[in-house]
């Protein structure tokens, strides 16, 4: 019997599972591991604050949030500008990659020095990761390509599969067994994407 799951693309002669480009699959399994990171560690942040060594009031672990929040969305759009002009996609994806990495691990790590830097390195991290992951899942495809929406899907699915895992596991370690297990949770998480990605498929 044939298997007719893999094959190569006509336009492109790269090879294809289920329709798609093998490297979707790659970009899916990274992106999914970097949310789960992201979301993991963002649902034990306040709670940290707040319980955890630097014992703040609501008003300013609420505010401290809302500032990292706001920066995390803010610097894709130097991230990306970086990348064309000098790294290009891929080796922004891995720097940003590393340094999200350093920054989950050094959440474990109980001093306010740690965990500013650990947010400064986060944020920074997503700036180069976050827009320049997804520019690769469109140059998978063919300018024009009808198949191209149907890659961000797939992509997309990777994104909420790890949003949905990750609060639920990671707060659930971090409440239980201790602060640094969940968030050491998180650096695990950002790691595998970060292997999974560099691992030579795309």
């Amino acid at each position: 019997m044939t298997d007719t799951s893999k094959s190569l693309d006509p336009l492109t002669n790269q090879p294809t599972l289920f329709g798609h480009p093998t490297g979707l699959y790659t970009l899916f399994f990274a992106e999914m591991w970097e949310r789960f990171s992201y979301y993991g560690m963002r649902a034990l942040l306040v709670f940290y604050m707040i319980k955890g060594f630097l014992a703040y009031d609501d008003k300013t672990a609420y505010a401290v949030y809302g500032a990292y929040t706001a920066l995390v969305y803010a610097t894709p759009f130097f991230g990306g500008i970086l990348a064309d002009k000098f790294m290009g996609p891929r080796r922004a994806v891995i720097f940003g990659g590393a340094l999200m990495s350093a920054g989950h691990l050094l959440m474990t790590i109980e001093t306010p020095v740690a965990f500013f830097g650990a947010l400064a390195l986060l944020i920074l991290g997503n700036g180069f990761f976050k827009p320049n992951i997804s520019t690769i899942v469109g140059s998978l495809y063919p300018e024009g390509s009808a198949k191209r929406d149907g890659g961000f899907t797939v992509f997309y699915m990777g994104i909420n599969l790890g949003a949905a895992m990750s609060p639920l596991l990671c707060g659930y370690i971090g409440e239980r067994f201790g602060w640094h297990y969940g968030f050491g949770l998180a650096t695990i998480g950002m790691l595998i994407g970060l292997a999974v990605f560099v691992a030579p498929t795309i």
